[in-house]
């Protein structure tokens, strides 16, 4: 069995075993990072070995760090990255590079659609009807999108929102609420099967699904990180938040906002929350707006996707693809029985 892992920020980690009578047997760990001194390589080996097949990522780690030499230096590399590899060739996780990732970047949608894509595309993926794939979301009207769990009259001022001509949307994913105009924000999703995250926690995954942005905004000279659970962060503040959905069809949904040049006085208007949810962005007033990628770029928001599409296909490769017809079918139809519909929007009153 072969696992591997590459912890964000961090080196390649790979470890191939056999199970024998539900132990792990013929540990081999190996990879690109770095270790101190070489002994430790086989006492990670040691640890391993003769575990139960069952054990969990947390009790594998933990016996790596008590079976660690006095003076043991890792760099690159961590007992929880090990352990993850591990839990990852025991599931016969899937890497990046066998997929054959597809990207969608269409012209402007309405957000009920937007909401109705992520639930349908995520759907096809876990039926092995497309492939794994990356849409880059464009807005056609405003939008305040609420977490799946979100109170909505908690979250929002319905008279502020009609009259700033905002659509309220309701997603299927957890998390907090965005707010989005037209060409002032970057939104994007990743459908995908569970394979990919096998092994990892939920926290986990949203990092290791976000890795490849952050090493795009570093080209872009963007210093950012991830900020657990789910914040793209900088020096300067708050990028974006992600958000995930794991479907019954065996498929995970990650998406992320992150925000261009957004008009943070009408945010706090229509978002109850608005003056919390800037703190965390770098900016004092609500009389600014909340620009990160913008001001950190200095490049118009195409240009940013251009350049993040890009380094997606460097990395994973990329083939420029389309919504079928019968996609986009089935969005519609849910659009108009639930992701329009009240009983959906006010789930949670």
């Amino acid at each position: 069995m072969h696992g591997e892992y590459k912890a964000p920020g961090g080196k390649l980690v790979v470890v191939d075993l056999d199970v024998s009578d539900g132990r792990l047997r013929n540990v081999r760990v190996s990879g690109d990072f770095f270790l101190e001194p070489d002994e430790a390589l086989e006492e990670i080996n040691t640890a391993i070995e003769g575990l139960p097949a069952t054990a969990e990522a947390r009790d594998i780690a933990a016996r790596l760090q008590a079976r660690l030499p006095e003076g043991t230096v890792m760099l690159g590399l961590s007992a929880e990255a090990v352990a993850i590899a591990v839990r990852r060739a025991l599931t016969s996780a899937s890497d990046w590079h066998d997929h054959d990732w597809r990207l969608i970047h269409e012209g402007p949608q309405e957000p009920a659609l937007h909401m109705a894509l992520d639930e349908v595309l995520a759907v096809e993926v876990g039926a092995g009807r497309r492939p794994p794939t990356l849409r880059i979301w464009e807005w056609a009207s405003p939008a305040v999108i609420i977490g799946s769990f979100q109170s909505l009259r908690n979250e929002v001022d319905a008279a502020a929102a009609e009259r700033y001509g905002v659509t309220v949307v309701r997603r299927i994913s957890g998390g907090g609420a965005m707010f989005v105009e037209p060409g002032n924000t970057i939104t994007y999703s990743l459908y995908v099967p569970e394979s990919l995250v096998a092994g990892m926690s939920f926290a986990e995954s949203y990092a290791f699904l976000d890795d490849w942005v952050l090493g795009a905004l570093g080209e872009l000279g963007v210093k950012a990180w991830y900020q657990p659970l789910n914040d793209i962060a900088s020096d300067q503040g708050k990028i974006g938040g992600a958000a995930q959905k794991r479907l019954a069809a065996g498929a995970v949904l990650h998406h992320v906002t992150m925000a261009y040049d957004i008009d943070a006085d009408k945010l706090t208007r229509v978002l109850r929350i608005g003056r919390e949810k800037i703190s965390d962005k770098g900016i004092a007033s609500a009389d600014k707006r909340v620009d990160p990628l913008r001001r950190q770029t200095g490049l118009p928001r195409e240009q940013i996707i251009e350049r993040l599409v890009a380094h997606f296909r460097g990395r994973y490769g990329l083939t420029d693809d389309r919504l079928t017809e019968e996609e986009l079918r089935t969005a519609e139809k849910l659009v108009a029985e639930k992701f329009t519909d009240q009983a959906w929007t006010a789930r949670v009153p």
